[in-house]
């Protein structure tokens, strides 16, 4: 039967795309600093950065659903370190710094009532999301200060049964792998070399720090922190569409564009296909 003669033409839905966020608290300057050297943060501005980051995401057709504020984690807009979603899968994670481990009641039951199924790190396991990298099926994993070898084995028991392939790799340079490594849209994966403490195959090297940190959006396009203007233009010269936002305050307590959001793909298994 032709098309327009009363046939139903069969199309990939659209993935539903949202993002978890959590909004700065007022003790946003007393956050763990690790390797960052950027100064005192000016809060005030942080929240308006992260507010610009917020709408950013929407502007690029993403529903942000805000997690309970956490006004005594100074740490807490840091979400992504909270949250390790694959799949319909959300791992709830432990932190490797003690004092973060308050802000993961609140994100548990955010990535509930999102309709993910929740599973969590165990102690004495220690996992940061801002360790984990995926794309395609491949889960790296950073083997770091927050991160310890029980906390990967515990995620890859999870993951594995639901076709995942967990690899783990060094972060010594950086406080996560994703402060120093993530992939663009075609899989390539780009970082900093002095920064990256694996031998990736293939990596794209960039000329900036935070150029290491992309958010993929959708249809090509690619987030990036305005303090890697070199790296945007690179970017742009491979095809890509590159949206910038300003998070210096941010950046400052060593945190970058992936960590300040948790994507959700809603796209059945696919959804953990891409961090």
């Amino acid at each position: 039967m032709a098309a327009g003669a009363g046939a139903q033409v069969k199309t990939d839905p659209m993935p539903v795309l949202r993002a978890l966020v959590r909004r700065p608290g007022p003790r946003l300057a007393e956050g763990i600093v690790t390797h960052a050297s950027g100064g005192p943060v000016d809060v005030a501005l942080a929240h308006r950065q992260w507010a610009e980051y917020v709408r950013t995401l929407q502007d690029a057709g993403w529903q942000t659903l805000e997690v309970e504020p956490a006004d005594d984690q100074p740490d807490a807009v840091f979400v992504e370190d909270a949250l390790v979603v694959y799949g319909d899968l959300a791992v709830l994670t432990r932190p490797g710094a003690p004092g973060r481990r308050g802000e993961l009641p609140a994100v548990g039951e955010a990535a509930a009532e999102a309709g993910y199924r929740v599973a969590r790190i165990e102690a004495p396991g220690t996992l940061d999301g801002g360790d984990v990298l995926k794309f395609g099926g491949t889960v790296w994993v950073g083997r770091s200060a927050r991160t310890d070898d029980d906390g990967i084995r515990q995620l890859a028991a999870l993951l594995e049964p639901m076709g995942a392939r967990v690899v783990p790799v060094p972060v010594r340079s950086v406080l996560h792998l994703k402060s120093a490594v993530t992939a663009l849209p075609d899989g390539t994966l780009v970082g900093h070399p002095p920064l990256v403490d694996h031998p990736f195959d293939a990596l794209l090297p960039v000329p900036e720090p935070s150029g290491g940190q992309v958010v993929l959006l959708e249809h090509g396009t690619v987030l990036l922190a305005a303090s890697a203007p070199r790296t945007a233009e690179l970017l742009r010269s491979r095809g890509h569409r590159v949206v910038t936002v300003d998070i210096s305050e941010l950046e400052k307590l060593d945190g970058g564009v992936t960590c300040l959001s948790v994507r959700l793909r809603d796209e059945g298994a696919a959804a953990g296909a891409r961090s």
